[in-house]
């Protein structure tokens, strides 16, 4: 191990000495101390770099990841230098903070590391999520970011990143997941997600189900913010689909200048699935309504070259391997109908890991006529719930499985089947899982 990578690993274990609640059960979750005083005392300590750029804000249960990448892209390629902040990493823990497209250096975090050391020893009961926000909020001041975009590690209200007054809030789809933290109905989760807007900040919000939307446009009108709801003040349409991309219109007619004609942007990006037409059309009004000096080309430049990982990530197209991060009902919904629309009639090797909080069965029961066997396994991680409990939770739903760990172990098993028979082999229910079959796949292609 060379020097630098021993420091990275000290710096990693200092990190990972607070609180870290992306370890903890969901029991211990509900529990948990959320607030923002720590994080407002923290950063006002540091200086508040997080006010030195413009930010872009974006929380949701799904496509919150892909919005702000795409986001992240196309301000790239409008020529800004670029920080984008997300959770959880797959492979790295600087993928978390990224600057024009990739992470900062293993020297850098330990630089910033050891900047932060002696204001978190000033401040109780920090967690591990709480200083690696302000480790990004740092990193982008003193690297010459001149603008940013945030995604919400959980929720919104109570969110380390929720410190920010960004240009605009975004809130992409909505959905079940984290209930016991967030609240088990739609309106209890919305009520979470919504706690990001701020007075008189735009929001702009993906299509909503009836109940949620309720609630971002109750916020949105105490809090005097204007709301763009995309898929209705906002139109969208998918023109073409293939395994190299997708195409897309959306309605550019409210930010056109001057006397031009009210038209449509075309738009190409290199994600797959219905779900990313709507998280483009959600990214690019976002763009629009934020007011950071950006033109249509840019954007559209920025989204042709978006990449991100482990979103219906097809890592070998025959016999099919592809990597997702599906992890609660909604999105293995929108899992089985991107599988159908590339990938019609094929049956799936499905290798499956989850968290305890998760619907296990609801999630089989969306992808259940495709599934040939699941692979059940366990990823490295002390939410991750055992493999027998998920067999018997298959074994309700009605799916064929046999357990097989560790994790490279069940990805060569999906393969051997895969190879007799032609079927997909596919990762998903847990980003923690499928980060582990990723580096298996690496080593063995």
């Amino acid at each position: 191990m060379t020097e630098i990578e021993n420091h990275y690993n000290k710096a990693l274990d200092y990190l990972y000495s607070f609180v870290d609640y992306s370890l903890k059960h969901s029991s211990e979750l509900a529990k948990a101390d959320f607030n923002l005083d720590r994080m407002f005392a923290l950063m006002d300590s540091l200086g508040n770099p997080q006010s030195m750029y413009p930010i872009i804000h974006v929380a949701g249960t799904k496509g919150k990841g892909s919005t702000s990448a795409m986001c992240a892209a196309a301000l790239q390629a409008a020529g800004y230098s670029v920080g984008l902040y997300t959770s959880p990493h797959l492979l790295d823990y600087t993928e978390r903070i990224q600057i024009n497209g990739a992470p900062i250096s293993h020297e850098q975090l330990i630089e910033l590391v050891d900047e932060i050391k002696p204001y978190v020893a000033k401040i109780e009961k920090l967690t591990t999520f709480e200083i690696t926000t302000a480790l990004a909020f740092m990193a982008f001041g003193k690297y010459g970011v001149n603008a940013a975009v945030f995604e919400v590690g959980l929720g919104g209200r109570l969110d380390a990143t929720n410190i920010v007054t960004p240009k605009v809030s975004v809130i992409t789809s909505l959905s079940y997941d984290h209930t016991a933290v967030l609240g088990n109905t739609l309106t209890l989760i919305a009520g979470e997600k919504a706690g990001i807007i701020k007075d008189g900040v735009p929001v702009v919000s993906s299509p909503q189900k009836d109940e949620s939307l309720a609630v971002l446009e109750r916020v949105a009108a105490l809090k005097h913010s204007a709301l763009t709801l995309v898929g209705r003040d906002v139109n969208f349409e998918l023109i073409e689909s293939s395994l190299k991309g997708q195409s897309l219109t959306v309605d550019s007619g409210q930010w056109t200048v001057g006397n031009a004609p009210r038209s449509m942007v075309k738009l190409q990006i290199p994600l797959l699935g219905n779900h990313q037409i709507e998280n483009a059309a959600t990214a690019y009004t976002a763009l629009k309504v934020s007011v950071i000096p950006i033109t249509d080309e840019q954007i559209q430049k920025g989204f042709s070259q978006v990449q991100w990982r482990a979103r219906f990530e097809i890592a070998r197209r025959e016999p099919p391997v592809i990597f997702d991060s599906a992890h609660n009902q909604d999105s293995f919904a929108k899992l089985s109908e991107t599988l159908e629309i590339y990938f019609p009639g094929k049956k799936v090797y499905l290798i499956f890991g989850a968290s305890e909080d998760k619907n296990i069965p609801g999630m089989f029961a969306e992808l259940k006529s495709k599934i040939e066997k699941v692979i059940v396994t366990r990823a490295d991680h002390p939410r991750a719930l055992e493999v027998e409990k998920i067999q018997q939770l298959g074994e309700q739903a009605g799916v064929e499985s046999e357990a097989v760990t560790p994790v490279k172990s069940a990805l060569a098993r999906a393969l051997e089947l895969s190879s007799k028979d032609g079927s997909i082999v596919l990762s998903a229910g847990s980003m923690f899982v499928t980060a582990e079959v990723m580096s298996a796949w690496k080593n063995i292609k």
